[in-house]
């Protein structure tokens, strides 16, 4: 059945960037990101071309998430990072996935768990460097790794990697980098001393952003996310050979003229100055193109960039085709790779204020993956 919008996720680019990725990471493992739907390019085949590409683990944010993957035959190892109350440890453990612990609360409900169950959880610590999100406080780090330590020796927990997070990777020179770097080292001092960074522990700690810039950073794994959809983590030093996965298309609803002074979509904030052809294509807000595209946006239709003409509404906006031709069934896209004159995904970002995580993250459940 033919549907209004379509996102095709190009699978070999996928592989192409892990691949590029798994390069500059300098023998360091990679785990790929895959939260959020593979941010958006579709959880379960994505991540089987991220995996077909070199990396190692798969990480996710929620546990509901790891447990899609193993629901779809993913089999490669898998840490979840946020656990908030109430969440399916018990599952968790059963489908072997790895669960990070930035505080001795969880960190004791996630032994709970393993007792009950019978099964050893395998855990990452978390220590906040300077990010003040997730992670414990450095002056808490102590005590967690005590507590790790504990329950490790009563065989309730495993640890299995040590980890951080960057704050401005994406920020070349930002002086927090270095002051991450440090602080994370003088984290990994204590488990050592604790007894709980052995060899057969994972440290991680670079994102995207870090593997092509920051190669001490690299340490045992690196962790790859924006990059891996090839999107570049720093716009403003290139795109590092990554090639963009997925194209977003739709095709043209209804096509028709309209006299000069014609007002389009709500408020009237696109007026036409000639008689003209709009063109409406059915997506919208509610399928994730930002309102703010409004008189923002281009896509390409008929070989030409055209202007988001008017307000976007909930399931369509209208483009301004002027006298060029146009019928109801034409393709147009939205953003692609670029490479037949398409807008590319950080051209909307730019154009639009933010940053292309969120423009293929916020693609709707609507708008069938199409993996190639």
């Amino acid at each position: 059945m033919a549907t209004p919008a379509t996102a095709r996720v190009d699978l070999a680019a996928i592989r192409h960037n892990v691949a590029l990725l798994k390069e500059r990471a300098g023998g360091a493992e990679v785990m790929g990101a895959v939260k959020a739907d593979a941010y958006g390019h579709g959880l379960v085949p994505t991540s089987g071309a991220v995996l077909e590409g070199g990396a190692g683990r798969l990480g996710t944010a929620y546990i509901r998430e790891a447990l899609a993957l193993r629901e779809g035959g993913v089999t490669a190892p898998v840490l979840s990072w946020i656990i908030g109350p109430g969440e399916p440890i018990d599952q968790a453990l059963e489908a072997g996935v790895e669960l990070s612990a930035a505080g001795v609360a969880l960190l004791d409900e996630i032994a709970a768990v393993a007792r009950r169950t019978g099964r050893t959880a395998r855990v990452h610590l978390e220590a906040d460097t300077g990010m003040s999100r997730g992670g414990a406080p450095l002056a808490a780090w102590p005590a967690l790794l005590a507590r790790a330590a504990a329950l490790r020796a009563e065989g309730a927990v495993e640890v299995v990697g040590l980890w951080s997070h960057f704050a401005c990777a994406d920020i070349p020179g930002h002086p927090s980098i270095e002051a991450q770097l440090d602080a994370f080292e003088a984290a990994l001092r204590l488990a050592e001393k604790e007894g709980v960074a052995g060899s057969d522990v994972i440290r991680h700690l670079a994102n995207s952003a870090a593997v092509m810039t920051l190669p001490r950073a690299r340490y045992d794994m690196v962790r790859t996310g924006i990059a891996m959809y090839g999107l570049s983590p720093i716009p403003e030093l290139g795109d590092f050979g990554l090639r963009q996965a997925m194209t977003l298309t739709a095709r043209i609803a209804l096509a028709k003229r309209v006299p000069a002074g014609s007002g389009v979509s709500y408020g009237h904030l696109y007026v036409t100055d000639r008689e003209t052809t709009l063109g409406l294509v059915p997506i919208g807000y509610a399928d994730g193109i930002l309102r703010h595209a409004t008189g923002r946006a281009e896509v390409l239709a008929g070989g030409r960039r055209r202007r988001v003409a008017g307000r976007v509404c909930m399931d369509q906006f209208m483009i301004d085709m002027g006298d060029d031709p146009l019928a109801a069934g034409d393709e147009v896209v939205l953003f692609g790779p670029g490479g037949q004159g398409e807008p590319t995904a950080q051209e909307w970002a730019d154009n639009l204020g933010t940053i292309t995580h969120e423009i293929v993250t916020r693609i709707g459940s609507r708008v069938p993956r199409v993996h190639v």
